[in-house]
């Protein structure tokens, strides 16, 4: 077998192997949406969405990226881990399938059509891996590099989204008479910003428009772009560059991977390509490209898989930890850091006056700021995608604590001067966030734990009791529920020192308190 068709092997044998699911159960429900699928409709499909997604990552991950860096663990069972070192790191050898980060997330990306950045010294691939995620769309090689966007510092506007033809310019009259010469990469479903911290602040704030809102627009003309997935790429992880990346449109990006540095154990792979002159990007195999509407149909798949509500009550509790900031606030609804960031004290300040908790202990005293929504539900998204990607339907608690850190990277934005960081064996968070972030989420699910939340959760039954709904429920009973919560207010704020997870227990409280509060108002006048 020559290099180059061992570059363009793709697998035959499962690259999950798991038993088969069993037949759904016929539902007359069925008969309404539409022909039913039989086993011959399966095959003629060909190969499962979510296999093929997983031959794509085998293929690149053993082909084209050279990436021997397992950091995304699994365990089925105990799992095999040496001390090393002065500094005694655990090496661990993981006994279930594992991935690497620089491969996995880029691909996880392509499927649910999101953006990730790569970052990383030069030279290590990120660019490479874009362009893989191009060609996996269906592109050719030729093309993704042309519609390839690269950030210099005299890049504009119309240098990013097109130009008004100069015809036009001359002899119309009115705005709606210009025609627009869009750029070609506007209108492909993989976008790439190459070195996008180079790009001047101007142009940066259209680039945010076609990012978050999926339009360009020149002289009041508007393209409509189709769903995209986006890949960026800096040198500096923290958007250094040319010009500083403006806040928005670092918070569009969902993801943040790291490329990590080249073992030359695997010099011989690379001297393999130099001597067969082998391009990985222009060998992708035809069996793992993606059709337009393999592509809409696999974000679809990935929406349905489950969260199951043990496991959004671990993230709930875990979100909880940092938004507090009781000496920030008057009114109990603005104790938060937010209210503090928006008024411009200095972050020295509010500190020294929050110092009525333990804060080596209380896991908020450890961040600047707290989760945002739209860090929540990209949380959400990549938990299903890795589920999905493992062939579960249904999100496990280690698929989020995996993807976690790649979510909130530079999202929730650590405190070094915290006393968690200035314990000699936690030194080495300071500068590694991904670890220091999975070990944020391992505390709080031991406080989680300690805590007994999974049976002792008196303001989750109640809020299970309100979402069973109001219909038929009398005014008698309104009033005992208006009493449980205002008893339960009382029982939970006595002698307690005020953490994360009990504030939000207290809004969710007074919220539901003025749900029935208002119901019963309405009860009175019928």
């Amino acid at each position: 077998m020559s290099a180059f068709d061992l570059f363009k092997r793709v697998s035959r044998a499962p690259t999950n192997p798991t038993a088969a699911p069993k037949p759904r159960q016929f539902d007359v429900a069925d008969l309404y949406r539409g022909p039913v699928a039989t086993a011959a409709d399966g095959e003629a499909a060909g190969v499962p969405l979510d296999e093929k997604l997983r031959q794509a990552y085998f293929w690149i991950v053993n082909n084209a990226i050279i990436s021997p860096h397992y950091d995304i663990e699994y365990n089925d069972g105990p799992a095999q881990s040496f001390q090393v070192g002065d500094s005694r790191r655990v090496l661990s050898l993981p006994s279930a399938q594992s991935y690497s980060s620089f491969i996995l997330l880029p691909l996880l990306t392509f499927a649910t059509r999101r953006k990730c950045l790569f970052v990383g010294g030069p030279g290590r691939g990120k660019t490479a891996s874009a362009i893989l995620m191009g060609v996996l769309a269906g592109y050719p090689v030729r093309e993704v590099k042309r519609a390839m966007q690269h950030g210099h510092p005299q890049m504009t506007i119309a240098d990013l989204l097109g130009n008004p033809l100069p015809a036009d310019l001359v002899n119309a009259r009115r705005m709606e008479d210009i025609q627009i010469a869009w750029r070609s990469w506007l209108s492909m479903r993989v976008k790439i910003v190459d070195e996008y911290n180079r790009i001047p602040t101007r142009t940066q704030s259209a680039l945010l428009t076609v990012m978050g809102d999926n339009y360009a627009e020149v002289l009041n003309h508007v393209f409509e772009c189709p769903e995209s997935a986006w890949y960026l790429t800096a040198n500096d992880e923290q958007g250094g560059g040319t010009y500083q990346v403006i806040e928005a449109l670092r918070d569009r990006i969902d993801v943040i991977v790291q490329a990590l540095a080249f073992n030359p154990r695997f010099l011989d792979e690379l001297l393999l390509r130099v001597e067969e002159n082998v391009r990985p990007e222009e060998v992708v195999p035809p069996e793992i490209v993606f059709g337009e509407q393999e592509i809409d149909r696999l974000e679809e798949e990935i929406r349905q898989v489950a969260v199951p509500a043990d496991v959004r009550r671990r993230l709930e509790f875990f979100c909880s930890q940092f938004e507090l900031s009781e000496a920030a606030g008057v009114q109990f609804e603005y104790m938060t850091k937010d209210t503090a960031r928006l008024s411009g004290v200095e972050w020295s300040q509010v500190v020294a006056a929050d110092n009525g908790r333990d804060r080596l202990k209380d896991l908020g005293c450890q961040t600047r700021n707290g989760v945002s929504v739209r860090n929540l539900m990209t949380l959400l998204v990549f938990g299903k995608a890795l589920a999905y990607f493992r062939g579960s339907r249904s999100v496990a608690l280690e698929d989020l604590r995996q993807v976690l850190p790649f979510v909130l990277h530079d999202k929730l934005q650590p405190d070094l001067e915290a006393p968690f960081f200035n314990v000699p064996e936690n030194a080495g968070y300071r500068t590694d966030r991904l670890s220091w972030l999975r070990r944020l989420f391992d505390l709080s699910c031991d406080e989680f734990d300690r805590l007994d939340l999974d049976r002792n959760d008196p303001v989750g039954r109640l809020a299970e009791e309100f979402a069973k709904g109001l219909d038929g429920l009398g005014e008698r009973e309104t009033r005992a529920r208006l009493v449980a919560i205002e008893r339960l207010v009382g029982e939970l704020g006595k002698g307690r020192k005020l953490y994360g997870p009990l504030y939000d227990d207290l809004q969710k409280l007074k919220y539901l308190h003025q749900r029935y509060t208002n119901y019963l108002q309405w009860l009175r006048t019928q």
